[in-house]
């Protein structure tokens, strides 16, 4: 669940920061800071005066989308799942974020990776949290499960821009609430079946992979 905002968060900085998740998130990193002060209502030199920069300015929201991540999936594992589930019914609470993080996967650069690294490092922390709860399964490999998870849920949103430049959907980064409710529409039943049961019958695969990992010869270091 988003954070209700305090009192304190309702307030210039915050509007700020808010209209300029969803300006970048729009329009791009190259959008301008009058832009984002004229979004927020206020002056160009307010903007400046609490980031500093532009460069500060996406630092916060940076901050702020990955504290906000972080709070929804690790409290998800820890609420019934009935009110989980009606929650994600409920997709336009979270359209900011999403704006803002497909945005930032666009983008692209030592940014880009920056970020996802701290979704990876998010996503591996409530996991183990899951498993000491008893709410997600045991894997000999946290690490790669995460980036695994990441993947996914990057891809989704991915690939539902790409469905919407070609007409197929709503865009994430134009529209993201309309977004958001067609990947649940789409994909959620699914994703769920895959997370429960698993996909494939049996662990031939599984065994085939650790067999050669256990006969393959160690990787040349490269000079």
């Amino acid at each position: 669940m988003l954070n209700v905002r305090s009192v304190d968060d309702l307030t210039a900085r915050a509007r700020i920061r808010d209209a300029a998740m969803l300006r970048f998130g729009r329009d791009g990193f190259g959008a301008g800071l009058r832009q984002v002060a004229a979004d927020a209502g206020v002056s160009p030199a307010l903007v400046l005066h609490h980031f500093g920069s532009k460069g500060g300015l996406r630092e916060a929201c940076d901050r702020y989308v990955h504290d906000e991540l972080r709070a929804v999936k690790s409290d998800a594992l820890d609420r019934p799942a009935g009110e989980v589930v009606a929650e994600l019914a409920a997709t336009a609470q979270y359209a900011p974020l999403v704006t803002y993080l497909v945005r930032v996967v666009l983008d692209g650069g030592p940014g880009a990776a920056a970020f996802v690294d701290g979704l990876v490092a998010d996503t591996a922390a409530y996991l183990e949290h899951g498993e000491r709860t008893g709410t997600v399964r045991p894997t000999s490999d946290p690490q790669g499960r995460a980036r695994y998870v990441v993947a996914g849920q990057l891809g989704l949103l991915l690939l539902t821009q790409l469905e919407a430049a070609a007409g197929r959907a709503p865009s994430p980064t134009t529209d993201p609430a309309a977004a958001l409710a067609h990947i649940t529409a789409t994909t959620m039943q699914a994703g769920l079946e895959l997370f429960t049961h698993g996909l494939l019958t049996d662990s031939t695969y599984l065994d085939a992979w650790r067999a050669g990992e256990r006969t393959a010869p160690p990787a040349r270091e490269q000079p």
